[in-house]
């Protein structure tokens, strides 16, 4: 089985490094490796230069091929004609040693998969307590796994509003509960949801389908509409054994306004992708969760050292949200 990794990177040249020197000590190696650049400067070019990494291909894209899906649809039109299988991962991720392997062995288990995701063990705050254990309103309890619940959920749970889904699928009303939910048991779940900087596809896959450009820029949510357009058409999995770390470097991010109103535009852009024509009850749920989390952010005004974070990004989700009501996104 060939496989591609394609990583899209925009102003972090040394979070960058630092994830391809953790896929230099893989087990299992790239056949090939793209890098797909829209920074604005020769930083990432520079650093690249000096370190030497077999089969790898640098690209600097041009102003009209940046943002995220823009890059991933750049680089799988650079992929080999051989390749199987294709791979992506976030530049702020660094893997363990066995993550390809581990990942490409979904595949081997599973035949007809179209894709596999791998499993971020920094954001696993769970442990195991068996399949007896009787959780508490505050906790979340999955195949004999619990974890702390944050104050959204327990206020979805208390409110009837938390999602009616496992995690890594999205209800009618969206909103559901990520892959992140899901614990580090070494187990392959179904899915229909992944992480587009943690996940792999069929080269097959971008036969017909391709990342939706209406995700500019930092692309949030952009994962979710694409996985959920491919689970439309066969499985998907997440490979619990195939573990990384997600580093969460902040460079290249937008600031708290403009994230707090994509979360918004771009989750109702999500919601519509997985139920076109919800019904009533459906859309009531999808606004009310909205409302909350929104009021949830700014009490944060009051219960966070990140003030103005929160202020600025509670004020983006209320302006998201307004201009639904005027201007919806038009599903590509």
């Amino acid at each position: 089985m060939t496989f591609s990794l394609i990583i899209c990177t925009y102003m972090r040249p040394l979070p960058l490094l630092k994830l391809l020197q953790s896929v230099a000590e893989q087990s299992l190696y790239p056949d090939e490796i793209l890098i797909i650049d829209g920074s604005t400067n020769a930083e990432t070019e520079v650093i690249l230069d000096q370190n030497s990494f077999t089969h790898l291909k640098y690209f600097l894209v041009a102003k009209e091929f940046r943002g995220l899906t823009k890059q991933r649809n750049f680089g799988v039109k650079k992929v080999a004609g051989n390749t199987d299988v294709i791979c992506f991962l976030d530049d702020d991720t660094v893997l363990t040693e066995n993550y390809f392997e581990e990942l490409l062995n979904t595949y081997i288990i599973y035949p007809e998969a179209l894709g596999a995701g791998g499993y971020i063990i920094d954001e696993a705050k769970c442990k195991f307590v068996g399949s007896e254990y009787e959780p508490k309103v505050d906790e979340y309890f999955f195949d004999g796994y619990t974890r702390k619940d944050g104050s959204r959920f327990v206020l979805r749970k208390i409110l009837g509003l938390d999602s009616d889904c496992p995690p890594g699928y999205s209800s009618l009303y969206s909103h559901g509960r990520s892959v992140g939910f899901l614990p580090p048991s070494n187990k392959i779940y179904q899915v229909e949801m992944l992480m587009g900087g943690v996940s792999s596809f069929k080269k097959k896959v971008f036969e017909t389908m391709q990342f939706s450009t209406y995700f500019e820029g930092y692309g949030l949510y952009e994962d979710a509409d694409f996985t959920l357009r491919v689970a439309k058409t066969g499985n998907l999995y997440l490979n619990s054994a195939a573990q990384l770390y997600h580093h969460h470097d902040v460079s290249g991010r937008p600031n708290q306004y403009l994230y707090g109103k994509m979360v918004v535009r771009n989750g109702w852009y999500v919601w519509r992708t997985k139920n076109p024509k919800p019904l009533l009850i459906h859309k009531l749920k999808w606004h009310s969760i909205t409302l909350l989390l929104t009021l949830i952010r700014f009490s944060n005004i009051f219960t966070s050292t990140k003030r103005k974070e929160a202020f600025t990004e509670a004020v983006g989700r209320t302006v998201g949200w307004w201009s639904l009501l005027f201007s919806k996104p038009k599903i590509k």
